[in-house]
C-alpha cells in the first residue's frame, strides 16, 4: 500500500472523526484460522462517517505476510473482508465518502467473547473455524493504556520481509518505540528500529489507521520504508532505504 494513498486517507479520517483524547483501540490476537496458527490485529472506532467501523491486520505465522482488513462490528459480532491489492485499498480505504460497508462476502464472521474470539473463515466452498485470544491491547481514547506486549504488524511488506512496531506507554505518551524487520523466510527479527530522539512521543501515533503507519514504495529499485510520525497537521515522514550490501535499512538523512 503506496504513501501516496496516507494524506488522503489523513484528511478523510480528520473530517470524519469524532473529538476524542486520541484515536487508537487496538486489539491483539494470536490462535488459528482451521489449523493454521495466525496473528490478528483489530482497531476499532467509534464514529468514522461512512467509512469502515473495524480496521485490520492478520497473517499466517508460517507465511509472514499481513493481510489488510476491513468490516463492520455490531455488539460482539464482526464481519471483517480481507482486501487483495492496491486497487482495491484505494476504493475501499481511499476514495471517500460511500454508501454503508458491504460485508455480504467478508470472509470472516467473529464473535468477541471476553478475551475471546470465535468464528469463522469462509470463501467459496472452502469454511473453517476461527478461534482467538486476546495477548495484548492499546487505547489512548480515554487515558492512554497498554496491555500487554503491543507489536503492531503493518500492512506495508517487502517480498521478504515484513514490518511490526512495538508500542508502549512512555513517560511523554504512548507512541511506537521501535520498528521490527522481520524475515519472513525465517520468522526472525533481523533489524531493530529506535526513535530515541523522539521527545513528543509522536513515532507510529499519525492520525490514520495505526497499521498504515510505516509505509513501502520502491525508488530507483531500492526498496524504501517509511515512517509516520503526529504532528503539523498531515504528519511527517522519516524514510528508511534498503541497502543490499548490508542488508539493512539505513535512514536517509
Amino acid at each position: 500500500m503506496g504513501r501516496r494513498f496516507i494524506s488522503t486517507v489523513v484528511c478523510l479520517l480528520l473530517l470524519n472523526a469524532k473529538a476524542v483524547a486520541g484515536w487508537y483501540h487496538v486489539e491483539n490476537y494470536e490462535g488459528f484460522l482451521g489449523p493454521s496458527p495466525i496473528h490478528f490485529s483489530i482497531q476499532t472506532y467509534d464514529s468514522l462517517g461512512s467509512a469502515p467501523k473495524v480496521d485490520g491486520s492478520y497473517f499466517y505465522d508460517a507465511k509472514q505476510s499481513p493481510i489488510a482488513l476491513y468490516g463492520t462490528v455490531s455488539g460482539t459480532k464482526f464481519v471483517l473482508c480481507e482486501i487483495s491489492d492496491d486497487k482495491e485499498f484505494y476504493r475501499i480505504m481511499v476514495q471517500g465518502p460511500r454508501p454503508a460497508v458491504d460485508t455480504t462476502s467478508c470472509p470472516f464472521s467473529l464473535d468477541l467473547n471476553g478475551n475471546a474470539v470465535t468464528g469463522s473463515w469462509s470463501k467459496g466452498t472452502d469454511r473453517y473455524p476461527v478461534t482467538l485470544k486476546k495477548v495484548a491491547s492499546l487505547d489512548d481514547t480515554g487515558e492512554a493504556k497498554t496491555d500487554g506486549t503491543v507489536e503492531i504488524s503493518f500492512w506495508a511488506q517487502t517480498a521478504t520481509d515484513r514490518f511490526s512496531g512495538i508500542y508502549t506507554d512512555t513517560s511523554a505518551g504512548l507512541c511506537m518505540e521501535k520498528m521490527r524487520v522481520i524475515k519472513k523466510s525465517s520468522r526472525r527479527v533481523v533489524q531493530e528500529i529506535t526513535f530515541p530522539d523522539d521527545d513528543v512521543c509522536s513515532a507510529g501515533m499519525l492520525m490514520t489507521t495505526i497499521y498504515m503507519n510505516v509505509e513501502r514504495w520502491v525508488e530507483r529499485g531500492k526498496d524504501v520504508i517509511s515512517v509516520n510520525f503526529r504532528g503539523g497537521g498531515a504528519g511527517t515522514a522519516v524514510d528508511y532505504v534498503f541497502n543490499g550490501r548490508t542488508g539493512k535499512y539505513q535512514w536517509r538523512k
